[in-house]
């Protein structure tokens, strides 16, 4: 990895936890520059507008998310329907213990996408890549038309991920509860 793509990436995870801590109002470049710990200035250098670093940030949890997908072998090859609930229930349950920071971070960008359209460009994009890998994980399920069903796929994972994020305690879900809601779901999917 060269110098410049280390600096941006450490820029883009300093900006992601800031929008995790922080929220939107909270992203300033100067914000980014503390907690990335390099000098004034370095995060305007690397992004020089509010948009190029909320760009950045979105393809740096897109990089992330796909990283980590790629991880877990149900979710990237042929699998039963049991397997993908198994691993998927497992990827949420890791999104919001481990990889928290990076969830808030996200849902604060598609909070804002809305006002933004250049933003919601940048969240489309990096969403048709976990569109992608939803469809091609269908088809290897048996699905009839995977490029349809994606969709759902993707909306039913995100509205679990957030219920995990935001519900009291005892609404949340456990492992074995994300896994059972999962398999009774999967096949309206496939």
């Amino acid at each position: 990895m060269t110098r410049t793509m280390d600096r941006r990436q450490r820029l883009t995870d300093a900006a992601i936890a800031t929008l995790a801590d922080s929220g939107m109002r909270g992203l300033t470049h100067r914000a980014v520059d503390k907690a990335a710990e390099v000098p004034p200035g370095s995060c305007s250098y690397y992004f020089r507008t509010r948009q190029q670093l909320l760009e950045g940030a979105v393809e740096r949890l897109a990089e992330l998310d796909i990283a980590e997908i790629d991880e877990r072998p149900a979710l990237t090859g042929p699998a039963s329907i049991a397997e993908i609930a198994e691993a998927a229930a497992g990827l949420i349950e890791h999104w919001t213990t481990a990889g928290r920071e990076r969830m808030l971070a996200r849902y604060e960008l598609a909070l804002e996408a809305p006002r933004r359209p250049e933003l919601r460009a940048a969240l489309h994009r990096a969403g048709s890549r976990h569109r992608a890998v939803a469809e091609k994980l269908l088809a290897a399920a048996g699905a009839a038309d995977a490029a349809a069903q994606a969709n759902a796929f993707v909306a039913l994972l995100d509205g679990l991920l957030l219920n995990q994020l935001t519900a009291a305690a005892p609404h949340r879900l456990t492992p074995e509860q994300l896994r059972r809601t999962l398999l009774g779901l999967l096949p309206a999917c496939t």
